[in-house]
């Protein structure tokens, strides 16, 4: 890149989105354009960051040198980059893409091809944080592509990020997020049977969390969820329907490498019943009302 901070275009301005998008702009980077399939979320962004919300992809490409596209699964990955009509390869020469879903690996391959012969660049930048570190920067993030892309837009990456690891070729990255996202979903399953069986024997929960943290049941998500499944307070951070997703695409993977993985598949299901249950835009600790005996889901799981 020019020492000039490039124009950035932001595809998919969800939660995680749009406060890496506010990022950018509090950094000094010109965001020019912002653009997500609820129109009205795009418009209220661009006139917060003083942006364009165009009408098509065609035309984020138009307006910007990078384009970070935070959108939701494989299908929306490949709409974004179509090969024809509305898409964002529409003359992207000379731009770059830089992916932060959590898709499948192999579509991170089908897009940098894709790109690559409209002569464009495109890199998956993984993140395994979540929407208050998009906000302040402090994102862990895992990139993968090609090494000079990277270094092309590594200022931007770092803006972003408290650490910034580059993984390897393209796909990589996405196979190091699935793993981490199946262990922190097995994690948050486990979690929320062993406090639903705390309270079921009546245990004092505050207590039982207090003395998972200071023995072998201590984790990261006994500290990020606990006692959100304790008080049933699952505002969304990460949704029980990505949980789903992400948990699939691992089981996927294993199936390719010719592994079982039981505790994986057992978690996927869970979270398979929260969505049926009408629970899917809970956070993931909302799996805890399907392991306490007192809670609603707990009662239509048995009727």
């Amino acid at each position: 890149m020019t020492s000039e901070k490039p124009r950035v275009g932001f595809v998919g301005v969800g939660r995680m989105g749009a406060n890496m998008a506010r990022r950018l702009h509090d950094v000094g980077y010109p965001v020019t354009a912002v653009y997500d399939v609820r129109a009205e979320s795009a418009r209220e962004l661009a006139a917060e960051l003083g942006s364009e919300a165009p009408a098509t992809l065609a035309r984020v490409t138009e307006l910007a040198d990078v384009i970070v596209t935070v959108v939701t699964d494989d299908a929306a990955m490949r709409a974004v980059f179509a090969p024809g009509g509305d898409s964002l390869l529409a003359n992207a020469k000379g731009k770059i893409f830089v992916n932060s879903a959590t898709i499948t690996p192999s579509v991170h391959v089908e897009v940098q091809k894709l790109a690559e012969e409209r002569g464009a660049a495109s890199l998956e930048a993984s993140l395994a944080s979540s929407i208050p570190q998009a906000r302040d920067g402090t994102l862990y993030m895992m990139v993968a592509g090609r090494r000079e892309t990277f270094e092309r837009v590594e200022p931007i990456l770092r803006s972003m990020s408290k650490k910034l690891r580059y993984i390897g070729d393209a796909g990589q990255a996405a196979t190091v997020k699935a793993l981490v996202n199946m262990v922190m979903n097995i994690n948050t399953a486990g979690l929320a049977e062993g406090l639903g069986l705390g309270e079921a024997l009546g245990l004092d929960l505050t207590v039982l969390r207090e003395v998972f943290a200071e023995t072998g049941a201590n984790s990261r998500v006994l500290e990020t969820d606990g006692i959100d499944m304790q008080n049933r307070e699952h505002d969304v951070y990460f949704s029980a329907a990505h949980a789903a997703k992400d948990s699939h695409i691992a089981t996927a993977l294993a199936q390719q490498a010719g592994l079982s993985l039981p505790l994986a598949e057992a978690t996927a299901k869970q979270y398979d019943t929260m969505i049926e249950l009408g629970l899917g835009e809970l956070d993931k600790s909302g799996v805890a009302e399907l392991t306490f005996a007192s809670r609603r889901a707990q009662s239509l799981t048995t009727t």
